[in-house]
């Protein structure tokens, strides 16, 4: 029998990191800029995590008292600041010199993974570990830490109460997202700038800035996913070129979620599971069908694609203005 207490636990810690990151691009997007860098941000955002938690476990062994408070608090901030940095130069490019941004997205992403694998070699050299990684166990085990009731809980536990907070985390800030783009006055002017900044902009509100914001506040909520991966996921071992294609499969979840990051919470479970499915269909020694079974998530995103593009619903459609720089002086 196929074995969902297992199963789903998995699929969720596998959907983390996608559904910051679809979460983070799609308020990007709402502000008509195209961010395919988004795979190299989330690298970024790990490593800077990464950086972080390797000095203070450094420290905290020559000091000899290690505080769970800090150990949390200083890869987080030191992940954000990075992912930060990775969006204001976006911003900078395509925004201020009005880049193409297709062009800007894919340099930034081997920009990202070049800056990740630099400085995680770096930090393999420094420890002279005998294997190409980083294993940061004390740190992990912080951001791992779950409820003590998961493990009197029985499935129930397993399910629902098994994860870090940065699941929970994650879960909390798509749904603020989206009642944000809904609900709030400056999420409809966000809005309002990603299908048309012209009138935005002649209705009195600063394309600029909403631009800015939205995209710095977007990289920083996905470079919480490569945080995620790196400390939870991997249990806290850092390996380069070791993320794969969560980066570009975040973005697919964006276009999958119809641009609804409260959608997104569901999908990015799904594709969390489609993601594993492979390792619970029994195939015995079939590794072909293994290998097919593995390109569920690109070949259900490429049927969505289809069906998305033969709906020219308007509720279907990204914003009008994605992609395209603005001028303010053709307005």
């Amino acid at each position: 029998m196929f074995d969902f207490v297992s199963f789903i636990p998995r699929a969720i810690v596998q959907s983390i990191p996608l559904l910051y990151g679809s979460t983070g691009e799609t308020l990007t997007e709402k502000s008509g800029n195209l961010n395919l860098g988004l795979p190299g941000v989330m690298y970024v955002g790990g490593i800077c995590g990464v950086i972080g938690a390797f000095f203070y476990e450094q420290s905290a062994n020559a000091s000899g008292h290690f505080s769970a408070f800090l150990a949390v608090l200083i890869p987080l901030a030191a992940c954000l600041a990075g992912s930060l940095l990775m969006g204001l130069l976006y911003c900078f490019l395509t925004v201020t010199l009005r880049a193409n941004q297709n062009v800007t997205g894919l340099a930034m992403t081997t920009f990202g993974v070049g800056i990740g694998n630099f400085y995680g070699g770096s930090l393999i050299k420094l420890t002279g570990s005998d294997v190409p990684s980083i294993a940061l166990s004390a740190t992990s085990n912080c951001f791992r830490r779950h409820l003590a009731i998961a493990d009197t809980s029985g499935w129930f536990g397993d399910i629902f109460l098994s994860y870090g907070f940065l699941a929970y985390l994650a879960i909390l800030v798509a749904l603020f997202v989206s009642y944000f783009l809904n609900h709030t006055r400056n999420g409809l002017n966000l809005r309002a700038v990603g299908e048309n900044p012209a009138t935005a902009d002649a209705a009195g509100i600063d394309v600029i800035k909403y631009k800015y914001y939205a995209t710095c506040i977007g990289c920083m909520i996905a470079g919480l996913g490569g945080l995620y991966y790196v400390m939870d996921y991997a249990n806290g071992v850092w390996s380069n070129d070791a993320f794969g294609d969560r980066g570009w499969l975040a973005i697919a979840l964006v276009i999958f979620t119809i641009w609804r990051p409260n959608i997104g919470v569901l999908a990015s479970f799904l594709f969390g599971g489609l993601y594993i499915l492979y390792l619970y269909i029994p195939t015995g020694m079939e590794l072909a069908s293994k290998e097919l079974y593995k390109m569920l998530p690109y070949v259900v995103t490429i049927i969505v694609l289809v069906i998305s593009s033969t709906k020219n619903r308007k509720e279907n459609q990204g914003p009008a203005a994605l992609g395209l720089p603005y001028f303010r002086e053709e307005r």
